[in-house]
């Protein structure tokens, strides 16, 4: 495929991940909603954000295998339709079947965004860590409109927000159809002219064989468990942040909706800067100073009991982790392809099922204080799983 199609690709990337953060990020917004309206436990809240995390954990292994069997083109077509139905579905109703249903559509499309545009942005990027935050920056900038467009389009009625979001998920998905991306037929066509291995364009190799080396590799497992304890605390302070602060008292009233914001504004400045202005040298390096980040203002931010400072200490929070995640992805390096992506995220996925849930259940029976406060382990996870890739990489143990 043509320079001229890689350019369409990279950017197709860009603009689905941003479109992923309006949709994605506005689930901690609309369980706070459902649970003022329907008077939800804890429990329950927790147990829906950790179902639209299941949804992503399935549909990052579907996206692993799906392009060798069927191409990229259908794979991508049959997954993201789940943004704008989960969200639809969301709408005027209190039945939890149809709620926890929609949850787990959303995460399908999430999910298959992830790896998708991981993969056009990675395998079209001449530096690939740049690369990875300009991507995760434009998730960033849409997790940041998020609750402007949701605030914008609640004048018009209590459940317009979610037929928004669903329209934007459709969008999400019109993205990805435009998008020269090879299908079953070619990709089928591929595999003969070049024997056993073929790669497509998109990251997916086609053929009958995929190389599955990574997965006696330490440093690929390391990243994993890295990213697993970052989709951990960041996930449940996306899911229930909104819910603490209203309930706690520190932030009232609407403007505690838009904490996301300071958490998504602090994510873009954060990730912007590393692409831009100061560039990572060492990887390994700035993920330990990162994860060092999280913890200290972490433990700050569930010791403050006041406005200010709790938004402060949320701002540094999210800018400590802003370039965890694609730092992370991109030290992965030549191990990248559909497969290997289809195996570490939806792997590391399950940080972000786990803790929102474990969050809801502590919560309900020792009260929210402490089941936010049970969100430093991640945090320390962090820290323990860089020093490890860090001594690694140092060993040459790649």
């Amino acid at each position: 495929m043509d320079s001229n199609s890689n350019l369409r690709q990279r950017n197709a990337g860009y603009a689905a991940f941003f479109l992923s953060g309006i949709c994605a990020i506005s689930s901690s917004i609309v369980v706070s909603r459902l649970q003022g309206s329907y008077g939800f436990a804890y429990g329950m809240t927790g147990t829906l954000l950790s179902l639209m995390s299941i949804g992503n954990l399935i549909a990052g292994f579907l996206t692993g295998l799906l392009p060798t069997k069927i191409g990229t083109r259908l794979t991508v077509a049959r997954l993201p339709p789940g943004s704008p139905l989960g969200d639809f579905a969301t709408g005027p109703t209190g039945w939890m079947g149809l709620l926890m249903l929609a949850f787990v559509l959303v995460g399908l499309a999430k999910g298959c965004t992830l790896n998708t545009c991981t993969i056009l942005v990675g395998n079209n990027s001449p530096d690939r860590t740049r690369g990875m935050n300009i991507m995760h920056a434009c998730y960033a900038l849409g997790a940041l409109l998020c609750p402007f467009f949701i605030t914008a389009a609640a004048t018009a009625g209590s459940f317009v927000p979610l037929f928004v979001l669903a329209a934007f998920g459709l969008i999400l998905w019109l993205v990805f159809l435009c998008t020269p991306l090879e299908s079953g037929k070619e990709d089928g066509k591929a595999g003969k002219e070049n024997g056993k291995t073929a790669k497509i364009q998109g990251g997916a190799l086609a053929g009958k064989k995929t190389d599955w080396s990574f997965l006696k590799n330490k440093k690929f497992w390391l990243l994993t468990g890295l990213i697993f304890c970052q989709n951990a605390a960041e996930y449940s302070v996306n899911g229930w942040m909104v819910t603490y602060f209203k309930n706690s008292g520190i932030i009232s009233g609407n403007l505690s909706t838009y904490t996301v914001t300071v958490m998504w504004g602090a994510t873009l400045l954060g990730r912007l800067l590393i692409a831009f202005v100061f560039p990572i040298k060492n990887a390994c390096r700035a993920m330990i100073r990162m994860s060092l980040g999280c913890i200290v203002f972490y433990l700050g931010l569930m010791l403050v009991g006041s406005q200010i400072p709790a938004i402060v200490l949320l701002f540094a929070f999210a800018f400590s982790m802003a370039g965890m995640n694609p730092t992370a992805v991109a030290s992965a390096g030549r191990m990248t392809s559909a497969a290997s992506m289809g195996i570490m995220l939806p792997v590391a996925g399950i940080g972000a099922i786990v803790m929102p849930w474990i969050a809801g259940i502590i919560s309900e029976h020792a009260g929210l204080n402490v089941g936010m406060a049970s969100n430093i382990v991640p945090c320390i996870g962090l820290l323990v799983f860089a020093v490890l890739v860090a001594r690694v990489q140092e060993e040459g143990n790649l």
